[in-house]
């Protein structure tokens, strides 16, 4: 009788993140995180801001996509250098046209938001990997990781 007690801990326990660290391409360490949310799997490779901003000093090719929400991209003026914005809602529809038309399925993508949890960046990532992208991470921490390493950043666009 105490183990069904214990069910439901167990279980909840279960559902909570697991991370493993692994060493990605170039040494570079990627965190996978899995997510059980309602019966459905998330997953997500991590990118540290430290290693993203690493990785962009030797200018090596990475497409990075902003995921943040329309306030935080206004608000900020900035983005990191060479991002494009994209809304979550539309990034599905925005794939078919350039420039993410034009990114090939094998480069690397790397995605960011201001969430405290990272969830736009993780959806982004998902949207990207269901539609066939076969190397995306998703930058920990997102925007305010990145302003706290101070990564490289430059003005956004104005319409």
């Amino acid at each position: 009788m105490k183990y069904k007690r214990l069910l439901p801990c167990v279980l909840l326990l279960l559902s909570s993140c697991v991370v493993i660290a692994y060493s990605g391409q170039n040494g570079i360490v990627v965190l996978r995180q899995t997510e059980f949310v309602q019966g459905t799997t998330t997953q997500a490779d991590f990118i540290r801001a430290e290693d993203l901003k690493a990785r962009l000093s030797r200018n090596e090719r990475l497409v990075l996509i902003d995921v943040r929400d329309t306030n935080s991209y206004a608000g900020s003026g900035n983005r990191i250098k060479g991002a494009l914005h994209v809304k979550l809602r539309r990034l599905n529809y925005r794939l078919s046209l350039p420039p993410l038309r034009d990114i090939s399925h094998d480069s690397e993508v790397v995605t960011y938001c201001a969430c405290p949890n990272d969830e736009a960046s993780i959806r982004a990532a998902q949207i990207l990997s269901d539609a066939g992208f076969k190397r995306v991470y998703v930058l920990k921490g997102g925007w305010r990781m990145w302003l706290k390493v101070s990564g490289q950043v430059e003005p956004r666009p104005r319409a």
